[in-house]
């Protein structure tokens, strides 16, 4: 049926797809589509009114319970370790009704924390007084400032130098054979950075193999991990360098459209990509027959509406289409049948910024920096807890300690455990510190997971078993439903946190052992299979803070 459905949605093309449509129906609701909206659309695209219901009942904010709010609170991770949000809604409900406050999950303000979303512009850190202010419309102050460093050679934060400069080095690209210019992206070893690390040229000539007379190229711009603000980085300061990878990707593998799907916590990025796309535009570099380079080409920006899980290529794939976001079974690959069952490749933000520099200095000169598996440079994501927060690009290979004392400055606070690379990534003790180096082996083979490079601090003074909680709780809200492992395995394993923490339960630790087993080993893709590693990070390395809460008899963790 979904793939029928796939096809409905693509019945208009990607200008009109079903998901932006009921986006803006959302939005003119203010906050959900109306049942008549919902049917109209059904009637629109030939598909049930269930299905659009289904989809729009998915997501933070097309959801019933979405109409009405009128400001979002940041629940990530870093906020919460930070311990800034419950003050912030106590103060937001001597404003608002508690039904007009919603969440988002995350902000990126991670550097700041005491993070909120008001009237379409992101805020955080606010001093005293300054609430009132930017409720009443009187003052900018959503702009944000942290440490932005690039240590050694420089990828991914070079000055822009100018659209010119971008033109002059895309018309050279596009004057080359295509499958030149894809040998080339495939000798600079580029591993995926949005936490995958599958060499990215190697995708694109799995998609450039496939004949078809329509191809995508999907920016996947939903950095949904708290902690992480790398992505945000890019697409704000540096969206030529985005948009340049995706036309050289268009090129390589013959696609027509390239998608940027950007989430809506992040509503500064929209304004700014928009402008960087007429710039290419103005350059003559988007439309038909790119520079006489034989390809039609051009983008579409589509807006997330809250959803963690759409951060999975497939998923995101659904989204588009207007289904809800569930993760697909492969084979068959995107590449072969991905958006509107088109080949399709995904690619995360970072992964595509890094493409000028190749196309400028050569698949060899990046093939050269970093480890022999590990090839370039990584931004690092640093929270509130380090003395000098921000973004950090670094060379694969380079200690964390450099990164946290060096470049970071050390924490403010005492601080116990790193959760590095997301929800799913590793939970690090700071006694691991000076073992562990900024790539993809060095995180494996600790039983940690570099991923998105963000990095949320646990304070000594923050309880461990409060924090796996709310991870769990986080991993079963945001579980897309595909499959029972994982929509029914986070929700239990939360239960049994939550039951434990408040003292009403102790956890039988053979029967939890089984739990993550399972989730790991059965679920459909990696939000049900990887929350278990950080799980079992904190059981290994706190296990004197957690036992009072397990019944250890029986246990092989």
């Amino acid at each position: 049926m979904s793939k029928n459905l796939s096809e409905l949605g693509g019945r208009k093309g990607v200008l009109e797809n079903l998901f932006s449509k009921i986006g803006d129906a959302s939005a003119a609701e203010e906050g959900t589509p109306s049942p008549q909206d919902m049917e109209r659309l059904a009637e629109e695209f030939l598909v049930g009114k269930a299905n659009v219901y289904g989809t729009a009942t998915f997501y933070d904010f097309l959801k019933p319970e979405n109409k009405g709010k009128k400001v979002y609170v940041c629940n990530g991770s870093a906020c919460l370790c930070a311990g800034t949000q419950d003050g912030l809604v106590d103060e937001l409900k001597t404003r608002f009704k508690p039904d007009e406050i919603g969440h988002m999950t995350c902000l990126g303000r991670c550097h700041e924390n005491g993070a909120f979303h008001f009237a379409g512009k992101n805020y955080s850190a606010l001093g005293e007084g300054q609430l009132d202010a930017v409720l009443e419309g009187g003052e900018e102050m959503n702009v944000d400032r942290y440490a932005m460093h690039s240590q050694g050679e420089s990828v991914l934060m070079t000055e822009f130098p100018g659209m010119d400069s971008y033109a002059a080095l895309l018309k050279t690209a596009l004057a080359k054979d295509s499958s030149d210019v894809l040998d080339d992206v495939k000798a600079a070893g580029i591993r995926g950075r949005g936490g995958a690390g599958f060499p990215m040229g190697v995708k694109w000539e799995f998609a450039r193999n496939t004949e078809s007379n329509l191809k995508f190229i999907i920016c996947n711009a939903d950095e949904g991990d708290p902690g992480a603000y790398s992505d945000r980085y890019l697409l704000e300061e540096r969206p030529h360098a985005v948009l340049s990878g995706m036309i050289i990707a268009a090129y390589c593998m013959k696609a027509q459209w390239g998608v940027l799907y950007i989430r809506a916590e992040y509503p500064e990025a929209f304004p700014i990509v928009e402008a960087a796309i007429q710039d290419f535009r103005d350059a003559g570099l988007l439309g038909e027959n790119v520079n006489g380079a034989g390809f039609d080409f051009d983008f579409k920006i589509v807006p997330g509406q809250g959803s963690y899980i759409c951060g999975e290529e497939t998923a995101l794939i659904s989204s588009i289409e207007g289904q809800r976001p569930e993760v697909r079974v492969r084979p068959p690959f995107p590449a072969q049948k991905g958006l509107f069952n088109k080949p399709t490749i995904v690619n995360n933000v970072e992964t595509l910024a890094t493409v000028p520099y190749v196309i400028q200095n050569g698949g060899s000169a990046f093939a050269r920096l970093g480890t022999e598996k590990s090839n370039g440079t990584k931004l690092v994501s640093l929270d509130s807890y380090f003395n000098r927060p921000g973004i950090y690009e670094v060379e694969m290979g380079t200690s964390l300690s450099t990164v946290v004392n060096d470049l970071g400055g050390g924490f403010t606070k005492p601080i116990k455990a790193l959760h590095i690379g997301g929800p799913l990534g590793g939970i690090v003790p700071v006694s691991k510190i000076d073992e562990l180096s900024i790539d993809f082996e060095s995180f494996a083979s600790g039983g940690f997971l570099l991923g998105h490079a963000s990095v949320v601090c646990i304070p000594e003074s923050f309880p461990m078993m409060t924090y796996l909680e709310k991870l769990m709780e986080f991993a079963a809200v945001e579980s897309c439903g595909k499959c029972f492992p994982c929509r029914l395995g986070t929700k239990r394993a939360h239960e049994m946190l939550e039951s434990a923490n408040s003292g009403n339960y102790k956890i039988d630790m053979e029967l939890f052992d089984d739990l993550l087993h399972t989730l790991e080993t059965a679920s459909l893709c990696a939000h049900g299979g990887g929350i278990p590693l950080p799980v079992k990070n904190a059981l290994q390395y706190f296990g004197e803070e957690l036992k009072q809460y397990f019944n250890q008899e029986g246990s092989h963790v």
